[in-house]
């Protein structure tokens, strides 16, 4: 296999191998670093690849096995000790931009399965259970093709999805399972009022928004914000009086098939600067918002200045 034939093959698989390493490690940032350490190691054992499987099911061996050498690294292994337990407060948390879930050739991602709820879910596996339970209830592979790729056996793949299946229903929300999926006129429609009521300022009409049982997360700070009432006094200060941070300005954006806003302020300036990104669940009305910091403004290429 020469090198434009292996980039040809390569190249097809490269988004739905960074959607698996997302998944695995949570990480937009450290994801895209693993898939070009996938393609790194694929291309020095090219010569290993003997057809017995799929090119795709090799790449994904190659990848599932990178992934596990980064969360098995020290400094992952400090992370996850000292991560909470709550599902929202994974420090290393970031989100997935949905132009990329959307670019041409990508694989079709079911929104369950890249959902932050379920993102921040999974980080609670240990690292081999939960490489099991993405292969097996994610991708779909069977237990023998699993416990292949992973070197284990067909019984302790059974074990391992069993054991991981406890654990994220343990760590996801409650009533979960009786979300609506609202990818429609819902969501569009609160994304609009959300944008809107920020740039006015309007505090009265962010509340109408928002859900009295609410909660507002912030990674990697660890901060949680439980009920209207907590996420109000958390903004109050910020929008309104005298230590109002300044003039507003929302983009919407979507993110792990979630609506998102992308805001900026200007202080006493000509220009906005970044300040985070809220991505919104749904849910008769604003059930969540996670908030990220400035950083993954570059994630989304979004300008650094408006």
């Amino acid at each position: 296999m020469d090198e434009g034939e292996f980039a040809e093959m390569a190249e097809r698989h490269r988004h739905e191998l960074r959607v698996h390493c997302y998944r695995m490690l949570g990480s937009f940032t450290d994801a895209e670093d693993l898939v070009q350490e996938t393609l790194l190691r694929a291309w020095r054992k090219r010569e290993s690849f003997e057809g017995r499987s799929t090119f795709r099911a090799w790449l994904y061996r190659i990848a599932t096995n990178a992934c596990l050498d980064a969360l098995a690294s020290p400094s992952r292994t400090r992370e996850m000790a000292a991560a909470p337990a709550p599902m929202a407060e994974i420090s290393w948390l970031e989100p997935f931009p949905d132009r990329f879930l959307d670019e041409p050739g990508a694989t079709v991602v079911e929104r369950e399965t890249i959902e932050l709820a379920f993102l921040a879910a999974i980080q609670h596996l240990p690292p081999r259970q939960r490489a099991v339970l993405i292969m097996r209830d994610v991708l779909g592979w069977p237990a023998p093709q699993t416990a292949e790729m992973l070197e284990m056996s067909v019984a302790s793949v059974k074990s391992a999805l069993q054991r991981g299946r406890g654990t994220l229903r343990e760590n996801l929300p409650e009533k979960r399972s009786e979300w609506t999926a609202r990818a429609g006129l819902e969501e569009r429609e609160v994304l609009r009022r959300y944008v809107e009521a920020s740039e006015r300022s309007d505090l009265s009409a962010l509340t109408e928004l928002l859900r009295e049982d609410a909660r507002q997360t912030m990674p990697p700070h660890g901060l949680v914000y439980e009920g209207r009432e907590a996420i109000l006094e958390l903004w109050t200060p910020v929008i309104e009086g005298e230590a109002a941070w300044g003039e507003w300005r929302s983009l919407p954006i979507w993110a792990n098939r979630q609506p998102a806003v992308a805001n900026y302020v200007r202080q006493n300036g000509e220009t906005f600067t970044p300040v985070n990104i809220d991505v919104l669940r749904v849910d008769g009305g604003i059930a969540e918002i996670t908030t990220f910091d400035a950083h993954t403004f570059d994630l989304f290429g979004l300008p650094a200045r408006l």
